[in-house]
């Protein structure tokens, strides 16, 4: 129904803590609406118009718990809430109750059962509303729209919270009790009349039980007792059934992150565990990674490894050293040949003999 996410289960909750408390004193909502920090539910939104929607949607959501087919003590608990959502709202100028005009005479029956149950704090409440003008009233409990085709949604109500449909409670209320005693009285009054004995009447005339209407009353009192027990024993198998799926949740998140451990485990000890294979270029440093049980002589084969590599290195350093000198020194002849000229003694003889 609500437009706002959370709004409706922030609303039941508060209701339902005030029914649990089973008190229906202003004092006793007060210290619940203060420990949930309720009036910051209208933080958060900056612009007038957000302000306005959110405020209406809030009221209406409230509104519905403050009329039947809930239990007194939800209706008195709601009251209670609009009196702290009309107060508590940062519209200016604030936002109204929509009351129907269809619902007005239920709302002041229920005003009338505040002040004859002598609960003056819920009573108080409602003519505090009443003096601030708080309620806007409608000709229907929703805003229509002209020729606008929109499916109205109808309101989910709460089980919990709704008054037990009782049919014996209300075939039998204490108005047709004291009716029944009044017939009763007179039913015997009359018996006696007729009667050669007018202190009591025949036993022939007795047809029903002298104490009917008491019986009556002892057996209406105990239907009450074990419905309420029943409700009772409802709400506390709800309440198991949802412990147990919490500690079921609880144990799939816990099983699903051992699995998920020993998977990072499995991993973990394929990867250590494998042969690393060194790339071409390095294949001479190249060193076989062995199981944890000879990690102690890893340390001595690696300096082992290292030793070993050193030597063959400066070996080949030294031939190289040994073929670039051997190099040089074959250039410095070939220079030495060509920079110098060869003379031949037969060329000295001739020169000799010419002169």
């Amino acid at each position: 129904m609500s437009a706002v996410p959370g709004l409706q289960a922030d609303c039941e909750e508060l209701l339902g803590a005030f029914q649990e408390a089973d008190t229906v004193r202003f004092e006793r909502f007060a210290e619940l609406w203060r420990e949930r920090r309720f009036h910051t539910i209208f933080y958060g939104r900056i612009r007038a118009l957000e302000r306005n929607k959110l405020t209406k949607k809030t009221l209406e959501v409230a509104q519905q718990y403050f009329l039947p087919p809930y239990a007194f003590q939800i209706r008195v608990g709601a009251l209670y809430l609009l009196y702290g959502l009309y107060s508590t709202q940062l519209c200016q100028p604030k936002q109204k109750i929509r009351i129907a005009l269809k619902d007005w005479p239920e709302i002041r029956r229920f005003q009338q059962d505040l002040i004859n149950s002598q609960h003056y704090d819920a009573a108080y409440i409602f003519r505090t509303l009443r003096l601030a003008r708080a309620f806007h009233f409608t000709a229907m409990p929703k805003l229509l729209n002209y020729r606008t085709k929109k499916k109205i949604q109808e309101n989910e109500f709460k089980e919990e919270f709704k008054e037990p449909s009782n049919r014996v409670n209300s075939l039998i209320t204490n108005d047709v009790l004291e009716e029944l005693m009044n017939i009763h009285d007179h039913y015997q009054k009359m018996k006696c009349v007729i009667s050669a004995d007018k202190s009591r009447p025949d036993k022939a005339l007795s047809l029903i039980k002298d104490d009917f209407v008491s019986t009556l009353k002892h057996i209406t009192l105990e239907h009450q007792e074990w419905q309420q027990n029943r409700m009772k024993l409802f709400l506390n198998a709800k309440e198991t059934d949802e412990m147990l799926n919490k500690k079921e949740e609880g144990n799939l998140l816990e099983s699903e992150g051992s699995e998920r451990a020993n998977a990072l485990a499995r991993i973990k000890y394929k990867s250590y565990s494998a042969v690393v294979e060194a790339s071409k270029s390095r294949r001479h440093r190249q060193v076989k990674l062995e199981s944890s049980e000879s990690g102690s002589n890893y340390g001595k084969s690696l300096s082992r490894s290292k030793k070993a590599s050193r030597r063959p290195q400066l070996a080949r350093k030294r031939d190289s050293l040994g073929i670039k000198g051997e190099m040089q020194v074959g250039k410095e002849t070939v220079t030495q040949h060509i920079g110098m000229p060869i003379i031949t003694e037969e060329n000295s003889d001739e020169e000799d003999h010419c002169k």
